[in-house]
Formats: structure tokens, sequence, C-alpha cells
């Protein structure tokens, strides 16, 4: 099966296509940026990106939505963690919680599939926290702050593929698709 995957983010979408491999799923990338609107939960910035992407992408693709809660920081950066890492990125994040004990932390992704008449979601979510510096030179984005069981998901290499929320999330979308089609 070969599927569509709207997104400007290369790593997201190395990531989606060797998930992908795992379960005979072909995704093809559309490198679309667009104008990502506002919402107060992620499904809803999902569900809305979809319906306007509609408009130049012919359905069914899918496009995908994460963010990175903290939980000292009531959720912060949440829905606008990607604002927030190009406005202040990980070093920011790190100043934040200077002398933070309490750095419990989830990684969450939302999968919005558009078929071209109604748009289903899938939620992938992990637990860790926010490591006490910047470590690993894999991954992207706040990967090197992110850490699970020691280890941030930078250090984690392919590692971090099979722990993810993303793969959580597409896990959930391809096992979906594989019932219905």
């Amino acid at each position: 099966m070969k599927i569509k995957f709207v997104t400007s983010n290369r790593n997201k979408f190395r990531e989606a296509e060797e998930i992908g491999k795992d379960h005979g799923v072909d995704i093809e990338w559309v490198d679309r940026e667009y104008l990502e609107p506002q919402g107060d939960e992620l499904e809803t910035v999902a569900v809305k990106s979809a319906e306007m992407l509609s408009d130049c992408v012919t359905p069914p693709f899918f496009i995908e939505d994460s963010g990175l809660f903290i939980d000292a920081l009531n959720g912060f950066p949440g829905v606008y963690s990607s604002y927030v890492f190009k406005t202040i990125g990980n070093e920011g994040i790190m100043k934040l919680m200077d002398g933070v004990d309490r750095r419990r932390a989830s990684f969450v992704s939302v999968i919005a599939y558009h078929d071209g008449e109604t748009i289903k979601v899938f939620r992938g979510e992990v637990r860790g926290r926010i490591s006490e510096n910047i470590r690993g030179t894999y991954g992207f984005g706040y990967d090197p702050i992110f850490e699970i069981n020691g280890k941030t998901f930078a250090e984690m290499g392919a590692e971090k593929n099979e722990v993810s929320h993303r793969r959580k999330a597409l896990e959930k979308f391809f096992s979906w698709l594989a019932k219905t089609f």
C-alpha cells in the first residue's frame, strides 16, 4: 500500500518511511509547508491542517503534528512546540527548567488521515523526562533533551524509532489501514 505524507520536515518523513516499511506501507513524501492553524489540542491542530490541505493536496494523505508537554511547565510548550523550538530552542527550554526537580514530560504525536470525505485521528504518547543537559547527535528538534531510561532520543539513533511517540501513532494508523483496506 502507498500513502502520501504531507510534511516539510525531512526528518519526520524519514522516520515515517522506516516505520512504514515494517508494516508494508510505502510512504510518498509530499514536501509542502503550510500555515499551521492554532488550537488547544494537537488533535484540533492536526484535523484543521488536514482540512486546509485537502484544498491543495489530493486525498488520501496524512499529516502529523507533535508536541513536547513538560509537567512542571503545565504542559508547555505543548501545541506551541514548533514555534517555541524555532524561537528559544533547546537552550531556552533548559533555562526554563534550571533548578526544577520535577522533570517529567510527554512527547505526543497525532496523525490525521484524510480520505477525501472524513478525517481519522491516531495518537501516540511516550512518557519520559527533560534531561539535565543537552545530549546526543542524532535526531532533531527536542530529541537532545527528551530522555527515556537514561538516554535522550538524540543519543538513541535508530533505537528512537522503536520507542517514539511517532511510532506509536503510526502503528495505530497502519494497523487501522491494514484492517480497512
